[in-house]
């Protein structure tokens, strides 16, 4: 199978080809183990080198042939520049389908370039796409919308996700669920004591923490509120966080607080392996009510308690345990829930998919799509832009715009 993955390269707060991280890293170098030949666009909102890198394995056979085109030169938007190198590489490469990530541009983008070059677009929401602020420019939506309806299948990160998708606006593609999988040559039980070690922690304290995207918009500010409540119970209760943050964001300080700041992914499970309970912050929004943090299997991955906000999929994960789970944005109940984890330690079970696994099943599903016979769609007609200036106002405004 000849795979070509369209995404942006700067999501979650990481770089695609710098960090090697993430669904549209492991995914297609996944894919390429498996024997498929994958090439990728990652086209980056910022200006970068542009580059071919290769992406592998040593250990085992497979490449990702990845060409990073920017989007833009400096501040300046560069549309046809980038549409014509990548519809360049595209016809020069000739794959059975595109699959577009990341955001609403790429799958827009992705329909009609697998129409320019009569292949088969599948789009991937790994989230909602339309609680993105650059989806919020007008006439985005309606394109992205009509791109997933026209396109030869959908995968979705998550059940909750696919439900609200497929009757709102894909209601006769076909669409599979591809959970994100867990590196678990990364993620498994660690010495915590070690782990403090390393990242010069207090080795007799009790810490509770969390690492990833510290923001108010997910619910961080309750973290905050929630330690403040339980450090005057606990003598030795210390707060540990790591994650990229906005500048303005007030975290509190004290000795019993500990900002670790960025940490590369392979120091993440170390983090994890240092605290004693681990916390997933989230809100109620358009994008929370749709999530499936990657963090809450990565956490019981590492055989470390957690408790998480009450909001989206951990709803239905956490289902058997409910001491796990606080009210979103309320201090009281996420210092309940920690003093019951700080207690009774309850660990959560679940059939934890590796990357591997889900790449099987994406495996399956391109397969099935490839041998269903599936006629091309005429979407051209729908979705016109050229390689020059004429794209819609609403897609070239989005570079200013794009997270």
């Amino acid at each position: 199978m000849k795979i070509l993955v369209l995404t942006k390269r700067q999501y979650m707060g990481k770089d695609l080809l710098d960090d090697r991280f993430g669904r549209f890293r492991e995914l297609p170098l996944e894919l390429a183990q498996l024997g498929h030949e994958v090439t990728g666009i990652a086209c980056s909102y910022r200006r970068r080198e542009e580059s071919v890198v290769l992406d592998f394995d040593p250990s085992r056979d497979g490449v990702v042939t990845w060409h990073s085109i920017n989007a833009v030169n400096g501040l300046t938007p560069r549309l046809g520049k980038f549409v014509n190198q990548a519809l360049k590489l595209a016809a020069g490469f000739q794959p059975d389908l595109i699959w577009s990530c990341s955001d609403a541009y790429q799958v827009i983008f992705g329909a009609w370039l697998a129409d320019r070059i009569r292949s088969k677009c599948v789009v991937d929401l790994y989230d909602n796409f339309e609680a993105f602020g650059a989806s919020q420019v007008p006439g985005i939506l309606s394109l992205f919308r009509r791109a997933v309806r026209e396109a030869a299948g959908v995968t979705f990160f998550c059940r909750r996700l696919a439900d609200y998708v497929t009757p709102t606006y894909h209601r006769a593609g076909t669409s599979s669920i591809i959970e994100n999988g867990v590196r678990k040559d990364l993620f498994f039980p660690r010495n915590r004591e070690s782990c403090r070690q390393q990242l010069g922690l207090p080795k007799d304290a009790q810490i509770i923490g969390t690492a990833g995207a510290l923001d108010s918009s997910r619910g961080i500010d309750t973290l905050f509120r929630g330690f403040e409540r339980l450090a005057t119970e606990y003598s030795d209760l210390h707060l540990a966080i790591a994650g990229p943050r906005k500048f303005n964001l007030e975290i509190p300080r004290g000795p019993r607080i500990h900002d670790l700041k960025i940490l590369s992914h392979q120091e993440v499970p170390v983090f994890v392996g240092a605290l004693d309970v681990a916390v997933i912050c989230y809100r109620h929004s358009l994008q929370g009510d749709f999530s499936f943090p990657q963090k809450a299997y990565e956490i019981m991955a590492c055989g470390v308690p957690l408790t998480a906000a009450a909001v989206g999929s951990m709803n239905e994960l956490l289902e058997s345990h409910p001491g796990c789970l606080y009210q979103p944005e309320d201090a009281a109940s996420l210092a309940q829930s920690l003093r019951r984890q700080l207690t009774n330690r309850d660990l959560v079970e679940a059939n934890i998919p590796a990357w591997t696994d889900s790449a099987r099943k994406l495996e399956r599903y391109f397969a099935e799509i490839l041998a269903s016979g599936e006629k091309h769609r005429e979407i051209h007609s729908k979705i016109k832009f050229s390689t020059s200036e004429s794209f819609p106002p609403a897609f070239r405004k989005q570079l200013h715009r794009a997270p």
